[in-house]
């Protein structure tokens, strides 16, 4: 039911995301005006580009204009583009799937043969698959996955969100959280000089244990729509579409539904054995989805025309949050013309190793959580913090191995939130919610999420943990 405009609470009135970021690019460009600009010295390890301890200085760099607020956007946009781009191919991909009805019935027999009636339990099976996603698979590249579980959502009775923190929360908690995470514990492992994917007993718990406050997040809110359906925190237009459009008891998959469906588990494993077999990434996903789409069609014995006028179809339908994966990139661009990054890392790094073991470690994952901001990729945030904080540990008493968790959770669990974060941004697109209605319903799970984690630290610090 829509809200009259005297009625709207506060957080209905936030600005659109476009705004906020606009509003973060201001901030930005301020702050290169008062941190000053510094780098440290870097080498190569495995053929990246790592810090060098003790190198940091600063030096003269000019600040960028004013008028490079406006500049970095199209330039973050360019940058972006191959985000942009699978962003848009993928809306694109679910329009023609949606088309043929074999995501409908496929979800709709899935549903009914579960039960639509007692949906907490599907919600904890579900959390669980896609976190187990995260964990082995990665986190972009479970992007095609997001609008089946917003329907999945939609088809229990919830909400956009409901399918959104399954699928986005399930496949972020399993990435930040995982034993055997290669862009952020293999690649610090690798720097620490510890054998690869070591400690993966305690970090199996906190994954398991995070899965779980999420899968309870969820079913609350869940429980909270099934009983008033106003309890959304989504506006009328923002939760429109992708939902059933009949009893479900009039669903069962046929014959067309089973070579689409055919056709998309087919070329999700062709994706995955070139990730992991080739190295391949978002160009490839892309060109993946696009094969997908053609595919799909032609066994739903769809004209081409029609292929082609759903799949543009679905490719607008996503525009907006495709544009905004861009507009955040453009933060990231400001701050390297500013050259205040490094400045930011030595800043927040130095005074840990002034606190006792404990507060070091918890202050750690704070400091790593706003870094994460400046440096939003697992990989790089580890070659540029690593290098520094490892030989930190070692001067505190913290073992590596602790030290390779705080920066895992910091790194990690902020990803859900941070809007230079393209990843979180382009999987809010395809499941069609925007990030300041995100950002308000995960924020409570978020700080759950910390406060487990900050258990489980506790833990590794008491026991001295090693690399077992």
């Amino acid at each position: 039911m829509a809200k009259a405009t005297g009625t709207l609470r506060w957080y209905e009135r936030v600005p659109h995301p476009a705004i906020l970021i606009f509003c973060l690019l201001i901030v930005v460009w301020v702050m290169t005006l008062i941190i000053p600009a510094g780098t440290f010295d870097r080498h190569e390890i495995d053929g990246r580009s790592a810090v060098i301890p003790g190198t940091f200085h600063l030096i003269d760099a000019a600040s960028p204009s004013f008028l490079e607020i406006f500049h970095v956007v199209p330039l973050g946009m360019v940058q972006a583009a191959s985000i942009i781009i699978v962003v848009l191919i993928g809306g694109g991909l679910f329009r023609v799937l949606e088309a043929t009805g074999a995501l409908e019935n496929m979800v709709g027999t899935l549903v009914k043969r579960l039960g639509s009636d007692h949906p907490v339990p599907l919600i904890w099976l579900m959390t669980f698959v896609f976190g187990a996603l995260g964990v082995a698979v990665g986190y972009e590249n479970n992007i095609a996955l997001i609008p089946i579980a917003v329907l999945l959502g939609r088809a229990m009775g919830g909400d956009r969100l409901v399918g959104t923190s399954i699928a986005l929360g399930g496949v972020g908690i399993g990435f930040a959280t995982s034993p055997i995470n290669v862009y952020t514990v293999g690649v610090s492992d690798q720097i620490a000089d510890l054998p690869l994917f070591s400690g993966a007993g305690l970090r199996s718990v906190l994954c398991v244990g995070a899965l779980c406050l999420l899968a309870h997040h969820t079913s609350r809110y869940m429980k909270k729509l099934r009983r008033d359906s106003n309890a959304t925190l989504l506006r009328d237009a923002e939760d429109e579409g992708s939902s059933l459009r009949k009893p479900l008891a009039d669903y069962r998959l046929n014959a067309s539904d089973y070579r689409v469906l055919g056709t998309f588990v087919i070329g999700l494993a062709i994706m995955l054995y070139g990730v992991f077999s080739y190295g391949w990434y978002i160009d490839e996903i892309s060109a993946t989805f696009l094969a997908i789409a053609i595919v799909a069609g032609l066994m739903a014995r769809l004209p081409a025309s029609k292929i082609n006028t759903y799949f543009f179809e679905g490719a607008a339908s996503v525009t907006t949050g495709a544009l905004l994966v861009g507009l955040a990139r453009g933060l990231q661009v400001l701050l390297e013309q500013g050259q205040i990054g490094d400045t930011i890392v030595h800043t927040l790094a130095e005074p840990l190793g002034h606190m006792p073991v404990l507060v070091s470690t918890l202050a750690m994952t704070l400091v790593h959580s706003v870094i994460n901001f400046f440096i939003p990729s697992g990989s790089g945030q580890a070659m540029a913090t690593m290098p520094i904080m490892i030989p930190l540990s070692d001067l505190i008493g913290m073992t590596r191995q602790t030290a390779i968790l705080a920066f895992q959770v910091g790194d990690g669990l902020t990803n859900l939130i941070v809007p230079t974060s393209g990843g979180t941004l382009a999987m809010l697109a395809m499941a069609r919610v925007p990030y300041d209605v995100w950002v308000r319903f995960f924020f409570p799970m978020l700080l759950q999420a910390f406060l487990l984690s900050w258990v489980i630290l506790a833990i590794a610090v008491a026991i001295d943990w090693g690399p077992a």
